[in-house]
């Protein structure tokens, strides 16, 4: 059994460590909102951007040429998975789910016979994916010193992507993130970023109406595929910052929540240790005395 000086170091430093994880925990808290605003307000761009491109492509298609970022290769022999992910842990699951979708998207692909190449973002995903795909990543970009997210850090990111696509190093780009929908859910996500994926308009939707542009289709996407490249990466970036401070606010709430229990079981167990050892000494005296 522990000694009363084991159990009150005990009790001290996880009441020291109590401390540390509220700090964390009100910190998260207070950059959360910053960073669920900025991800709130890109959501509209990016949609719009998309659809608008979706709209431009659609008149484009008759005459069956595009911008290569638009058609892609026509192959679908080699993937690179962008993955996007927190540079610092004690964020709960949240750097391993994203990790963790884009891990299983490679081995189903590896299992079909593709090739597969990691492009990372964030130092915990390479962390994590080095460990099985250390020959499979080409690169990886750590956002560290970056104190407040801008749109150049996504538009170097599209640059890279771009030149290793016309380099013909890959057929299909897929964008792994965590998409943020409230402080207790970050929804890990996969999207199709090269070639664009259009949707398809549903069922007994209006018909668009009829544009001319100018100048060409073909010029405009020329111009808009790679910015929209950006913006998607920009957006990401965006909800994977505030998934990851929703995230550490939840798990340093219960981190801290955790540590209260600890310490009153510990303070508990001391009370009784200390009690139980009190109640010995009184009744060896009481012996000793009824012996004299």
């Amino acid at each position: 059994m522990a000694s009363l000086k084991d159990m009150r170091v005990r009790i001290a430093s996880t009441k020291a460590t109590q401390k540390i994880t509220k700090a964390m925990q009100m910190v998260a808290a207070s950059k959360l909102r910053r960073a669920q605003t900025a991800a709130e307000a890109a959501r509209p761009y990016a949609e719009r951007m998309e659809a608008v491109i979706g709209n431009i492509a659609g008149a484009a298609a008759a005459t069956g040429t595009g911008p290569a970022l638009m058609a892609g290769t026509g192959n679908d022999k080699v993937h690179l998975l962008l993955v996007c992910t927190g540079e610092r842990g004690l964020s709960g699951a949240f750097n391993s789910s994203i990790v963790r979708l884009a891990r299983d998207r490679a081995l189903s692909l590896m299992g079909q016979g593709k090739e597969v190449k990691f492009f990372c973002v964030g130092r915990k995903g390479y962390e994590q994916l080095r460990r099985q795909f250390d020959k499979q990543i080409v690169e990886n970009i750590e956002l560290r010193s970056v104190k407040v997210l801008g749109f150049t850090n996504a538009n170097d990111i599209a640059r890279k992507i771009i030149a290793r696509y016309e380099a013909g190093e890959f057929d299909i780009c897929t964008l792994f993130f965590s998409r943020f929908k409230s402080v207790i859910s970050q929804v890990p996500t996969a999207q199709q970023i090269i070639p664009l994926v259009i949707e398809d308009k549903p069922a007994g939707a209006a018909p668009l109406a009829p544009y001319e542009y100018e100048p060409s289709e073909d010029e405009i996407l020329a111009d808009l595929m790679p910015r929209n490249l950006a913006v998607q990466i920009f957006r990401a970036l965006l909800e994977n910052n505030a998934s990851f401070y929703g995230a550490q606010m939840s798990a340093m709430d219960n981190a801290t929540r955790n540590a209260g229990d600890m310490i009153r079981k510990q303070t508990l167990i001391y009370n009784r240790t200390r009690q139980a050892m009190i109640t010995k000494e009184l009744i060896e005296i009481i012996s000793g005395a009824e012996a004299v």
